[in-house]
């Protein structure tokens, strides 16, 4: 069920927002309000070390000496968390790894970041999603 509430802005921040709502691609104010809302509630959810799910992903040299083994080593410590993995092979030194987790926020947060902080690792971001109810 919808539900309505107006809001007062200063002219300089609704124009801002205007603006944002256009460059993203919104049809409307309400779309891109109910979207920045769940943005902060999945926010407060990794905060509160709620139940979450996130992507790992990470570019690097598989070259790197003993770097797959290390991938695979910390994928095994922690496998309660991980959902799925996908490797794939962008050029002949760069590997693209995508890992699908789901668990306590800071266990999630623990394995991306001991994963991207491996040497050979080019790139790497946890991108934060949630499990909760209240997203609709």
């Amino acid at each position: 069920m919808l539900k309505r509430f107006s809001i007062s802005l200063e002219e300089d921040l609704l124009a801002g927002f205007d603006d944002y709502i256009v460059r993203h691609g919104y049809s409307n104010r309400s779309e891109a309000v109910r979207d920045l809302i769940r943005k902060v509630l999945v926010k407060d959810e990794w905060a509160d070390d709620s139940e979450v799910v996130g992507v790992v992903t990470m570019v690097y040299d598989h070259h790197k000496s003993q770097l797959q083994e290390r991938i695979t080593e910390l994928q095994h410590d922690f496998y309660e968390l991980i959902t799925s993995t996908t490797h794939i092979h962008m050029d002949h030194h760069n590997c693209l790894e995508v890992t699908i987790v789901k668990g306590k926020a800071s266990q999630v947060q623990d394995l991306a970041g001991r994963l991207i902080a491996l040497r050979g690792v080019k790139d790497g971001s946890l991108t934060m999603s949630s499990t909760g109810g209240h997203l609709g």
